[in-house]
């Protein structure tokens, strides 16, 4: 809930429909928009705001749909059964939140079309896979205590289905001929009559498609993947966002002065967001600041925590793989080769580049963001004392993910649209970059004091 001027801010917290309290109410930090004569620290989102993966999440999301509501995007299939997969009226629901509000969501919209059937095979599937292959232990926790709650339990007890899981290969033909005879054997089971077992459920049969994705990625398949996930010619499921390692090697210090060199390379990734409002005097009086900003960073290097409401195990995935392209980018710098081997060397490993690396691992579903726990705990381990906080700026693409941070403590809160959560309501962000980063970095000089710099 918005406040002019001088009126204290709230964020209303809807929780998960399984808890008894239906909503928590925060106070926001006060808004912060003057530069900074210091930054204490930066937090920053994952999934939209570092890392392209929102394309995976809505792809597993579509898949779970799909089989919960037996539906195809194919236009030759029945036409009861025809869908043409997600609109931009769904987008901001399905982004920048946990799971279980994504879901929430889904169910609500698609609730009269699911297939009763067609749930029951697919829940039972997911549970095939995740038991036998899922590689998160919490995941496979998850699942466990679902067939229990489902009253389902027994079907590990099946000699077939206990056959499947001793074997280290999943085969998916054997799998369904299992699903469809545990179908038969419990008949009309699980129920999942009820919202919220409906959910529940539902969030098996995602997570089965998105780890499966995850684990071929980890593998080295991503290009394969890509293609036939994204239709489009040399896409890629996991990349970082424009400007994302010029950003990071620039507020740890390690660029210094030379980070005057990618005035052109900021230019030219901020032309590739016609929404970003930027004037030609803007442009140059950034890019002219650019040695100063680095030189100021290299004196005094800022400690970074990424958070991300994804568990451990697949934020360690994406990180990875977009570390691997960081890395790349590295390589090919024209910048003195002693730079280039500290930056490559800790873009190596995304643990030497995050002073703090906070999932959903460390809180549990019912804690995430819009709740202000995760990046709470971001500032604790980076140690960064409340007097502190208004020295502290926040970047982030979603509704949820800026109320999170606003409610951590966090008044400086710089939200990053892109595509997907374009339409999210963002006016907790203290500012709203169309141009993301590149913005950030020529039009606000990462909101340093100019006089600062100066010196």
């Amino acid at each position: 809930m918005a406040g002019d001027k001088g009126i204290a801010e709230y964020s209303v917290v809807e929780n998960p429909s399984y808890i008894y309290r239906p909503l928590d109410i925060y106070i926001m930090a006060p808004r912060v928009t003057t530069p900074r004569k210091k930054i204490s620290g930066i937090v920053k989102d994952m999934d939209g705001t570092t890392t392209t993966t929102e394309e995976l999440c809505v792809h597993s999301l579509e898949f779970m749909v799909g089989k919960i509501c037996n539906l195809k995007k194919d236009p030759s299939g029945k036409e009861d059964r025809r869908w043409n997969g997600f609109d931009e009226s769904d987008h901001p629901n399905i982004i920048g939140n946990s799971t279980t509000k994504h879901v929430e969501y889904l169910i609500h919209r698609y609730g009269n079309r699911i297939d009763p059937a067609a749930f029951r095979r697919s829940y039972f599937f997911a549970a095939l896979w995740t038991i036998s292959q899922g590689r998160d232990p919490g995941r496979r926790g998850e699942v466990l205590a679902g067939l229990r709650a489902f009253g389902v339990q027994n079907v590990l007890r099946e000699r077939s289905v206990q056959n499947f899981l001793s074997q280290s290969r999943f085969d998916e033909n054997k799998a369904e001929r299992i699903v469809n005879s545990l179908c038969r054997t419990y008949q009309g089971l699980p129920r999942l009559e009820t919202f919220a077992d409906r959910v529940r459920a539902a969030i098996d049969v995602y997570y089965q498609r998105y780890h499966e994705i995850l684990g071929a990625i980890s593998e080295g398949k991503v290009d394969a993947l890509s293609s036939q996930i994204l239709h489009k010619p040399g896409a890629h499921l996991i990349e970082p966002m424009p400007g994302v390692a010029i950003f990071l090697a620039a507020v740890k210090g390690w660029l210094g002065e030379h980070l005057a060199l990618f005035g052109e390379e900021l230019k030219t990734l901020l032309a590739l967001r016609p929404k970003a409002k930027i004037t030609p005097k803007e442009m140059n009086r950034g890019i002219s600041r650019l040695a100063c900003l680095g030189r100021f960073f290299e004196r005094n290097p800022v400690p970074v925590a990424v958070v991300t409401s994804s568990i451990e195990y697949e934020a360690r995935i994406v990180l990875t793989e977009v570390f691997k392209i960081l890395k790349r980018q590295a390589e090919e710098w024209q910048i003195p080769l002693k730079k280039k081997k500290i930056i490559v060397h800790n873009f190596n490993d995304f643990s030497r580049t995050y002073n703090a690396f906070i999932t959903a691992s460390d809180s549990s579903e019912i804690r995430l963001k819009p709740h202000p726990d995760l990046y709470s705990l971001a500032l604790h381990r980076m140690g960064i004392s409340c007097e502190e906080f208004e020295n502290v700026i926040g970047f982030e693409d979603s509704e949820s993910g800026t109320r999170a941070i606003r409610t951590a403590g966090i008044g400086f809160c710089v939200a990053l649209p892109f595509p997907f959560t374009g339409g999210h309501d963002l006016s907790a962000a203290a500012y709203r970059l169309e141009g993301g980063l590149p913005e950030a970095m020529l039009k606000y000089s990462l909101f340093m004091d100019p006089r600062v710099l100066r010196k």
